[in-house]
């Protein structure tokens, strides 16, 4: 088997995404409800028996939202910081009312590999209204997967851990015009356009017209905005930036969606 990548949700109603390689299969976040995300790993052909961890970038409630439920039902561990673990719990419960306690954890810290079956990971901090967000980057079998969403802005230390990626799943939340005449409080869009608030399509293009390294294969552009935001203008606007670096063999265009899963990607 290939390394491959499985977007089961992507948007600000839950997250959730899967990287395999031949021997291991990795949970990014758990935003769904834990029936809802074994619906959509069967409906990918994935079986959840073989899930081997869960990796959590942060706390807030739409990467988090089955994590509990989940793990413990897989019996599978959850990979987190110890500030995301302890903000976790601060308004997570169970049934009862009771605060949450994850028993199979693992605590990494940002910028330190860390290995689970063979699959490196390696976690990089990334500019968000969280206490310790992080994304990821993974190795196996000569492959590199990057996935990076909820992020403010693209730091030099982002830029670093994204080059060399095969497979890239990176955030283009927002059109700004979009957003400056929607629905939104202005406290809120204040929020999700400053610099520990959510990547526009616009800062995603000059990221990619700038400092990509234009070498993935597979770029998946992810949790887009429902309310500030359409999917063909987030392309429109990648495409445009990708340029004449976009072919059949790289920089092939993928859009994960919030309710449905995105086909496998494989490499």
């Amino acid at each position: 088997m290939a390394v491959s990548v499985t977007v089961l949700a992507s948007g600000s109603k839950g997250n959730c995404t899967v990287v395999s390689s031949s021997g291991t299969r990795l949970l990014v976040d758990a935003g769904l409800s834990c029936r809802e995300l074994l619906r959509r790993m069967v409906l990918c052909g994935l079986d959840p028996d073989g899930i081997n961890a869960i990796l959590v970038t942060h706390e807030h409630t739409d990467h988090v939202a089955g994590l509990r439920v989940l793990a413990r039902r897989l019996k599978i561990p959850v990979y987190i910081t110890a500030p995301t673990y302890h903000a976790y719990r601060q308004f997570a419960r169970d049934s009862a009312g009771q605060r949450i306690e994850l028993s199979r954890r693992e605590h990494f810290c940002s910028g330190s590999e860390f290995q689970i079956g063979d699959i490196a990971v390696t976690p990089f901090t990334i500019s968000h209204d969280a206490v310790d967000p992080v994304g990821f980057a993974f190795r196996s079998e000569g492959v590199k997967v990057g996935v990076c969403t909820d992020l403010g802005y693209i730091t030099p230390n982002v830029r670093h851990h994204l080059r060399g990626c095969h497979i890239l799943m990176i955030e283009s939340n927002h059109d700004l015009e979009q957003l400056r005449g929607g629905p939104y409080p202005w406290s809120v869009k204040q929020r999700v356009m400053s610099r520990v608030g959510h990547l526009s399509n616009d800062a995603l293009a000059d990221f990619l017209t700038s400092d990509y390294d234009g070498g993935a294969e597979f770029l998946i552009l992810a949790h887009l905005s429902e309310q500030n935001n359409h999917p063909e203008i987030a392309r429109a606007t990648a495409e445009r930036a990708l340029g004449a670096q976009r072919s059949l063999l790289r920089n092939r265009l993928m859009l994960a969606a919030q309710h449905e899963p995105l086909p496998a990607v494989q490499l």
